[in-house]
């Protein structure tokens, strides 16, 4: 390293720009350095490779947008890019947006990394900051998903793997290949349920991640799942956690049981350590969970919005209404804070009058109405 580029951080121009050299394009030359230098300062922050993609492609699309280089950006050219992508996007999305460009201009208006007095010698302008809260899609709600997510009542869950099963025999009435495929879909959907999993949890699961709990050996081997696939946060790596099996979902240990000693092997996996493996002895991927969801879904007569999420958001509620504590469904999905859980929470009204009538009870029992007593 020479002196000129010693104890530069990460991402800084003299690291990206070569000093004393002309520039057949200078324009686009800077610019493609600043995207360089940029995804640097993000990399050493061990930010996942598709995160620092797409935000170098967001900058892009704002520079096509608006046929100007970064430091020639203002207010209104970039409120009129968002604008532009709010027609068929949610508000959170256009909220990520936002922060990928104001990210992007802190980068570039960093004293740290000289962006500035390289801009102002070539161009005789220098890059702004033109993204604040006056000009920022605002977090105004705790939950922003599409209100036709939420969780499935129990009846609807039940619906869903009736569907799925159903879809299997299907498929072998009409003695095609394809029974052994979608006995595997419909045992991923209930482990999906029965355990609270993420898409890419259930995806991720090895033959190594079932665990007993000695504490209640009749469930066998699939007392726990241990997640190695968690969300991870800014940077690090997936989060790990255990799944302990509650009774209510015991039903599904026969489902596995059969899956793992009956369906799993007629899949000639070899050593494969993937749970889920394919006709191709491989893992099955991220969409065929989610196309196995929505088949299902579909052969239910479910609202198309509902997607695979939803069984994670049914798990949480169930557990509510089946009275475990807050900290316990918080530590089984592995959530780092509690209002995160409880924005996943949708309990029905008859459990909420179950809480209401025990409150009630216990302080002013006379106000309850009873319809078949009356008044008690």
């Amino acid at each position: 390293m020479s002196d000129a580029t010693a104890g530069a951080p990460a991402g800084a121009a003299r690291l990206v720009l070569v000093e004393g050299v002309g520039l057949l394009h200078p324009e686009t030359s800077v610019t493609d350095a600043m995207l360089d230098g940029w995804a640097r300062q993000q990399r050493v922050r061990f930010l996942k490779a598709s995160t620092v993609s797409h935000r170098v492609r967001m900058v892009r699309r704002m520079i096509e947008f608006s046929n100007l280089y970064p430091w020639q950006w203002t207010a209104p050219e970039v409120e009129a890019f968002v604008v532009g992508q709010s027609g068929a996007t949610a508000a959170s999305t256009i909220r990520a947006y936002t922060a990928d460009l104001r990210m992007f201009l802190e980068y570039l208006t960093d004293p740290r990394y000289g962006w500035v007095p390289v801009c102002l010698e070539r161009f005789g302008e220098a890059p702004q900051q033109v993204i604040d809260e006056w000009n920022s899609v605002t977090h105004t709600s705790a939950y922003e998903g599409a209100p036709g997510r939420r969780p499935l009542t129990y009846q609807e869950v039940q619906r869903l793997f009736d569907a799925a099963d159903d879809i299997v025999e299907a498929v072998r009435a009409r003695k095609r290949k394809g029974a052994l495929a979608a006995q595997r879909d419909a045992a991923i959907l209930k482990t999906v349920y029965a355990y609270g999993l993420r898409r890419r949890e259930a995806w991720g699961l090895d033959l190594s991640d079932l665990r007993r709990n000695p504490k209640v050996p009749a469930f066998g081997q699939f007392g726990a799942l241990y997640v190695r696939w968690g969300k991870a946060k800014r940077g690090g790596t997936p989060r790990r956690r255990t799944v302990m099996l509650v009774p209510e979902m015991d039903w599904i240990v026969p489902v596995l049981d059969q899956w793992l000693e009956e369906v799993r092997p007629r899949f000639d996996p070899g050593q494969h350590a993937a749970l889920w493996a394919t006709e191709r002895r491989s893992r099955l991927d991220w969409r065929g969970i989610n196309d196995a969801f929505a088949e299902a879904r579909d052969a239910a007569g479910l609202d198309k919005e509902l997607d695979l999420h939803c069984l994670r958001h049914s798990y949480v509620t169930h557990l509510v209404e089946f009275d475990y504590p807050e900290r316990f469904v918080q530590e089984q999905v592995g959530h780092a804070y509690a209002a995160t859980t409880a924005i996943y929470t949708g309990v029905s009204d008859a459990y909420r009058n179950t809480l209401l009538r025990r409150a009630i009870d216990a302080h002013q029992p006379d106000l309850w109405l009873d319809p078949e007593e009356g008044n008690s």
